[in-house]
């Protein structure tokens, strides 16, 4: 069975090349919550191999951000959020277990930015409605 996505509907074709419409509607429908934890700082490696900069980083340890279907959340910092998209489109979509059981709540995820020399670990986790 193929599924195709025209416009603002989903066209299924079934056997005897008939199809079925249904309307497009977002798989993503939990919020996640991103909380920065804890930021490394390799002084040594930032002597040894980075030009002096003036301004780095704008995130603080405790920040948090909360992502509404999979999307980046407004203030994320874009190299972060390029980092850590797939795991927040994932959780988004009800979907976990990342590397069959790596963390303790299925529904997380651990995932730092690509800075080499002040990387921050971000702590992310679906949001259970109350």
């Amino acid at each position: 069975m193929a599924k195709v996505l025209v416009g603002e509907f989903f066209c299924v074709l079934l056997p005897n090349n008939l199809f079925l419409m249904k309307e497009k509607t977002s798989d993503m429908g939990k919020q996640i919550r991103i909380t920065a934890i804890r930021q490394t700082v390799y002084a040594d490696l930032m002597e040894k191999y980075e030009n002096p900069i003036e301004h780095t980083c704008d995130v603080v340890e405790g920040q948090q951000w909360i992502s509404h279907d999979g999307k980046c959340p407004e203030g994320m910092c874009p190299s972060a959020w390029a980092s850590m998209r797939a795991f927040v489109e994932s959780l988004a979509r009800g979907e976990g277990n990342f590397y069959d059981g790596w963390m303790k709540n299925p529904m997380s995820a651990m995932i730092s930015c690509n800075d080499g020399f002040r990387p921050f670990s971000f702590y992310i986790e679906v949001i259970e409605p109350h």
